[in-house]
């Protein structure tokens, strides 16, 4: 069988087609990009480490990406992790009626749920169960995407989508958070959000991806190293942006950047191979930006069966599916050198991911 192609959609005419500019990022572009419709999925994500230590992720789904073939499915989550180490993680489903978003900008409401926003101020209120947030998000640096942020598997009429806009790379945010009605005020942190979308079940043409994003020094980070599953010949896709303040001083679009792995294990959980370091390095003329993510401990794995209906449940365990989510705990260090000198070295704590739909296989790289 031949290989199926991986497409990044950078071409001028790419552009063209989508109505949109290489860097420019307009409002629409956060706002619903589908129908909620049968194959199609699309989130708007928000996560944010917060100064009394504790750290939240809200997530507004049309539909859960496990379940793409489903109709208009709206759904609520919120992940919660106390300073104290108590962590919570709540869902809720609501009726297609209970489910509405704007096409022109960021404004979706769930129930009373809302997130909304101009790609620079956004408010994310929701509650699920014994939690709940009322937060503000201020950006600090520019939305930006990968190119186009849109990444296309095979051609003609069997293409397929998956496209990715990081909204706010970066900013502050302020509110309150409550668990059982005990209300906690956000007087400061840092937070992120991003918004997916896509048109065919992520597992049919991802096989795994890293994801990490994070803070050192005066720099942030977002990075992605997406493979492609085997009828696409494992094909890699990097993802990758460094700002030093509000300055974007690199991206895989613009740079050359590479990514590595090393000690890569078997997880005793989930048996994917886990690395305990994973590496990218950005070059552009004489500035080489080095970004370093070191596994100190693994703080979940999931299990991607237990997130399906039960019917998709068995289906996925008839085909050999034993998906699993993993996110860990650690250092990152980033490292800026120009012309083989090393002009800063910073670390601190980070939170990233491997998310691993496929068949296990040693990572390539």
């Amino acid at each position: 069988m031949a290989v199926k192609p991986v497409y990044e959609a950078n071409a001028p005419e790419d552009y063209a087609r989508l109505g949109i500019k290489p860097r420019d990022i307009a409002q629409f572009e956060d706002g619903l990009r589908t129908e909620g419709e049968p194959g199609s999925y699309e989130w708007w994500y928000f996560d944010a480490h917060l100064d009394d230590g504790a750290k939240v992720v809200v997530v507004f789904f049309t539909k859960h990406y496990t379940t793409p073939e489903l109709p208009l499915t709206p759904m609520l989550e919120i992940n919660l992790e106390l300073p104290d180490g108590r962590a919570f993680m709540r869902q809720v489903t609501l009726a297609p009626e209970e489910f509405h978003a704007a096409k022109d900008r960021c404004d979706v409401r769930i129930g009373d749920a809302v997130f909304e926003g101009d790609l620079r101020n956004y408010r994310i209120k929701a509650e699920v169960g014994e939690l709940a947030v009322d937060l503000t998000l201020e950006g600090e640096v520019p939305a930006w995407r990968p190119g186009s942020g849109h990444l296309y598997f095979g051609e003609g009429e069997e293409r397929r989508l998956f496209a990715w806009l990081p909204a706010v790379p970066k900013g502050r945010v302020t509110g309150s958070y409550s668990v059982d009605g005990e209300r906690h005020i956000v007087s400061g942190g840092n937070g992120y959000h991003d918004h997916n979308w896509g048109d065919a079940p992520m597992a049919s043409l991802m096989h795994d991806w890293y994801w990490g994003r994070g803070e050192a020094g005066d720099y942030s980070v977002i990075t992605a190293y997406i493979t492609a599953e085997e009828e696409y010949g494992f094909a890699p896709t990097t993802y990758f942006m460094l700002a030093k303040g509000e300055e974007i001083v690199a991206h895989n679009v613009r740079s050359t950047v590479a990514f590595s792995t090393d000690q890569v294990a078997a997880d005793p959980k989930s048996g994917k191979p886990v690395a305990d370091v994973s590496r990218y390095t950005s070059t552009e003329g004489a500035e080489q930006y080095t970004v370093t993510f070191a596994r100190d401990k693994t703080i979940v794995v999931d299990s991607m069966l237990d997130l399906m209906t039960p019917a998709r449940r068995e289906v996925a365990q008839a085909a050999g599916f034993d998906g699993a989510y993993h996110r860990f705990l650690g250092e990152l260090e980033i490292i800026h050198e120009h012309d083989g000198a090393q002009i800063d070295a910073v670390t601190q704590e980070a939170l990233w991911e491997l998310m691993y739909f496929g068949r296990t296989r040693r990572p390539a790289v």
